[in-house]
């Protein structure tokens, strides 16, 4: 969410913000709010006047009663009586009025950084660089769900059965590779300095609004029948609802925190072949990483996250690539964001494992996460994200690219103390 003074200032830099990321119905709502926020001040001006009034006019009443000039004073408690009224309906106006002026606020995209480039959707994304060298195998790679089913280690038919589609059964040594991944990816970002966190898995309403727009909540967020929770969608948003309403002090920036989480998500509409099995699915878990900084190091720390994604992949003997995302692709509240995509031997093609994101002040102007400067004045933070590994989709990764042609599995160096200090997986089918 943009600063309401800055779209008062800069109206024409906010259209034109909103062509750029190919959202031109929404052109009219920055006209529509610039009249609502002009009626706004308008009227608290007015409130403001009749309070200063009124508490004139108050005073004066023990004066007229004091000189015994009992009709001038009750005329004067007339006039109070009267202003009250219609103080009251200044301030249910105003009330009304920023609700409006907030519900749209919400609805106006961030202003993207320079650098992102124009383009509708994702099929516009900017590859910017490839780490490791892409395998192309002389045997075949089987689909991933049949290289699982090889070790007995997925069960799709009974998951079925007990939530239906989308889920699974994850059992032995691939369940074990499962936690293993998770484990690792916690002390690699803890080796990098960041703090470990297990967060709530559900938050309430205040705090969904807070860290997404309306659209991502609809399409992914789960509510619980007769609460005001919601089961995360990923543990960034729980994360940086830690700092809602708060003051920090600027000595103590940036925070950085690495979080683990199951994850729970809708994936409303329709998806491609590649998507059934586990790379597209309901609940799955996740190691995250989120920094709350200062707003003139959020670039430094934006190129630090996605990196730590790229180096841990490549621990893992697994090539990947950085995408930058194109302005039709970046959610509303997004500055900035590179995809990290890992290579598919099977597909010959990258597929996205990690998102990592700048939001500069949007997150925090809704949450009221505030920095209290050495001078004593206070303004906005600003937050990042990013995806270390979310499992099991990126098991498909590590699967494919470090299988045999027998049909067992390599285990890289970094990962072997969290499998037992085995070197391969061998299938018992």
């Amino acid at each position: 969410m943009i600063d309401i003074k800055f779209l008062r200032e800069n109206p024409e830099v906010v259209k034109e913000n909103i062509r750029n990321k190919f959202q031109d119905s929404k052109l009219p709502l920055v006209d529509e709010v610039i009249a609502l926020d002009e009626q706004l001040r308008q009227n608290k001006k007015k409130a403001d006047d009749l309070r200063a009034n009124r508490n004139k006019v108050s005073k004066s009443i023990g004066m007229l009663m004091g000189q015994k000039k009992f009709e001038e004073a009750e005329e004067a408690k007339k006039l109070v009586s009267a202003q009250a009224e219609e103080l009251k309906a200044c301030e249910a106006l105003e009330a009304e009025l920023e609700e409006k002026v907030k519900n749209i606020m919400m609805i106006i995209p961030n202003i993207i950084d320079p650098t992102v480039p124009i383009g509708k959707d994702d099929s516009e994304n900017v590859e910017v660089e490839r780490y490791g060298e892409p395998l192309t195998p002389d045997f075949e790679i089987p689909y991933h769900t049949d290289i699982m089913e090889r070790f007995s280690g997925i069960d799709l038919d009974s998951a079925r059965k007990v939530a239906g589609n989308g889920f699974y059964y994850l059992m032995g040594d691939i369940a074990r590779l499962h936690s293993a991944v998770i484990s690792y990816a916690r002390d690699f970002m803890i080796d990098r300095g960041f703090t470990y966190c297990i967060p709530p898995y559900m938050i309430r309403s205040g705090v969904v609004t807070g860290v997404m727009s309306f659209a991502e909540m609809d399409a992914m967020m789960y509510k619980i029948e007769g609460e005001d929770l919601f089961l995360i969608g990923t543990s960034e948003h729980s994360m940086i609802g830690k700092f809602i309403d708060t003051i920090n002090p600027e000595s103590s920036l940036p925070y950085t925190l690495t979080s683990y989480s199951p994850c729970f998500r809708k994936e409303k509409g329709a998806h491609g072949i590649e998507e059934r099995g586990v790379y597209r699915i309901h609940q799955f878990e996740k190691q995250e990483m989120i920094v709350v900084c200062k707003p003139e190091d959020s670039p430094v720390w934006f190129n630090k996250l996605w990196q730590n994604t790229v180096d841990m992949f490549r621990t893992l003997d697994i090539p990947v690539r950085t995408l930058e995302c194109c302005s039709g692709d970046l959610a509303d509240l997004k500055v900035k964001s590179i995809d990290v995509e890992a290579w598919s031997p099977r597909q010959q093609k990258y597929f996205e494992v990690g998102s990592c994101s700048n939001l500069g002040d949007a997150q925090a102007r809704r949450l009221k996460i505030r920095v209290k400067g050495d001078d004593g004045k206070t303004y906005l933070a600003h937050t990042l994200n990013n995806t270390v590994v979310a499992p099991p989709r990126m098991l498909i990764a590590f699967l494919e690219n470090n299988l045999n042609e027998d049909g067992s599995v390599n285990i890289p160096l970094a990962l072997r103390p969290y499998m037992g200090g085995k070197e391969k997986l061998v299938p018992n089918k």
